[in-house]
């Protein structure tokens, strides 16, 4: 796809203070056309001196636009989401081309993203504290939230648009702001939004975007300006950022990998969950945090799950993102590809049964980084199939007695970020949600990601920090609390209050 300016066409550029900008950049990264297997523009990599004016940048923006009032700070978000309208089939194709996913899946990553920016418009209540009068004679007293500072988001490739605007709308419009390194595999989404965000009157500096590695992370963890990190990614890094960010003294949201299981009981409807699970599990080439990548088949249902979850894997329509007859595209570069296919075949030596080899479908062959879909029956806990998160298109199928043996191994897992329950029975629905110790819950949805207006985040090792992301927590991460005790009294004291004081 042709990118819109003459300096995309060859590199993509940061974006800092208002400009897009290549600041004295000595490191490059490729950036490639995951349908083609082509390389298409390159990335640079920022290094300290980069980072530097990009935090300064913000920081030199915070004062103004802390002080502007949430209402006008809404205003600008308002005319931002429509701009993300208006120009929605022209970012949909940015992530295709560089992602791969296909079109009708980046355009429901879009939305989903959009829906945030909606919330967001809505921080003159979300910033409302409470008062409470008469708290001791004469006494009031009341909180506020006031902004953290300058925010940083590191984002993973697999929702270039989606991920980001969990993150920045919120905490600009909490009156923050912002620097944000997407991935440099696909970063030209960000830049373009950073354009639409100064089209619809954000001021200079306070967004601004900066590419680059595992370097540029670290600069962005240690600076001193720094005081908010929000990370989506795999959970040896989430931990590596919350521990390093931490023992700087910020704030830190972390979000790591997933497990996602999908528990099918006898009851259940099998031509929607088969379908559901399909999608779940296939969609976007399994490079979902939320992917369901383990089915848990309890009691008789297994034989019949399997055949029909094999059938509709061997007729999934593989191929470039922008052919509308495309079902899942491929996956985002080769070394990638080449991992799962590896997994495959661990799988494979592990003792599972491979019911469908995605490495061998007609799209493997084609010159972009395809797998088709693959399914594995009778996997059990101890394989590394089922205790990595592979992130590519391959579904386990767990088989177990009963309901409670279900639970027991998801309980196991070290991983608690979503699981879903397929069932016809309230009764079992119900108790599923209360006892799972999993953050995000579906009963007949296999793909539970809240909506705007709640928050997004898992358990255990998929989640480091106490807040989740956007919703009310990500207002609260995004905002200090203050709380004020007032008195105005009347008349000299000449006494000394030593005493502790009380009501």
């Amino acid at each position: 796809m042709a990118i819109s300016t003459e300096l995309d066409r060859r590199t993509v550029g940061h974006f800092i203070d208002g400009a897009t900008t290549l600041a004295e950049s000595r490191r490059f990264a490729s950036v490639w056309n995951p349908g083609l297997g082509v390389e298409q523009a390159r990335v640079p990599l920022a290094d300290r001196d980069v980072v530097d004016l990009a935090v300064a940048a913000a920081k030199l923006a915070l004062p103004g636009w802390a002080d502007t009032p949430p209402l006008r700070r809404a205003r600008v978000l308002f005319k931002f989401k429509d701009l993300l309208e208006q120009h929605a089939d022209e970012l949909a194709r940015m992530i295709v081309a560089e992602h791969g996913k296909v079109f009708e899946d980046a355009m429901g990553e879009l939305t989903r993203g959009i829906e945030v920016v909606e919330f967001a418009c809505g921080i003159p209540h979300l910033l409302k504290g409470e008062y409470s009068e008469q708290v001791g004679t004469g006494v009031d007293s009341w909180s506020m939230r006031q902004p953290v500072g300058v925010c940083v988001g590191i984002t993973p490739f697999n929702f270039p648009m989606m991920v980001p605007m969990w993150m920045f709308p919120v905490a600009i419009a909490c009156g923050n702001t912002f620097v944000l390194k997407p991935s440099e595999r696909d970063p030209s989404p960000s830049v373009r939004v950073a354009e639409l965000l100064m089209e619809a009157g954000l001021p200079k500096g306070v967004f601004n975007v900066v590419h680059g590695d595992r370097e540029t992370v670290d600069a962005l963890l240690r600076h001193p300006d720094v005081g908010a990190v929000s990370f989506v990614g795999s959970t040896p890094i989430a931990r590596s950022i919350y521990t390093i960010a931490s023992e700087q003294g910020k704030r830190v949201q972390a979000l790591g990998g997933a497990k996602n299981h999908a528990v099918v009981l006898p009851d259940a409807d099998l031509d929607q969950t088969v379908s559901a699970l399909t999608g779940a599990a296939y969609g976007s080439a399994g490079e979902r945090c939320m992917a369901i990548s383990v089915a848990v088949a309890v009691g008789d249902v297994a034989d019949e799950l399997v055949a029909r979850l094999a059938e509709k894997a061997k007729g999934l329509t593989v191929g470039i993102g922008s052919d509308p007859e495309s079902e899942m595209g491929p996956l985002v570069t080769r070394a990638h590809r080449d991992s799962v296919a590896n997994y495959i075949g661990k799988g494979v030596s592990e003792g599972a049964t491979l019911v469908v080899d995605g490495r061998t479908a007609p799209a493997a062959s084609l010159d972009g980084f395809f797998l088709g879909g693959s399914l594995f029956d009778h996997v059990t806990p101890e394989m590394s199939i089922y205790q990595d998160e592979i992130f590519g298109p391959v579904l386990c199928v767990v088989r177990v007695p009963d309901f409670e043996s279900a639970l027991k191994l998801i309980h196991a897992h070290r991983y608690g970020n979503g699981v879903a329950i397929f069932t016809q029975s309230g009764r079992a629905a119900r108790e599923f949600t209360r006892r799972i110790q999993v953050g995000m819950v579906g009963v007949n949805v296999p793909i539970p990601v809240p909506m705007a207006y709640h928050s997004f985040g898992g358990w255990k090792e998929s989640l480091f920090g106490d807040h989740a992301v956007h919703g009310p927590d990500g207002v609260h991460f995004y905002t200090r609390m203050k709380t004020i005790t007032s008195r105005w009294p009347v008349g000299a004291s000449t006494a000394n209050q030593m005493v502790f004081p009380t009501i």
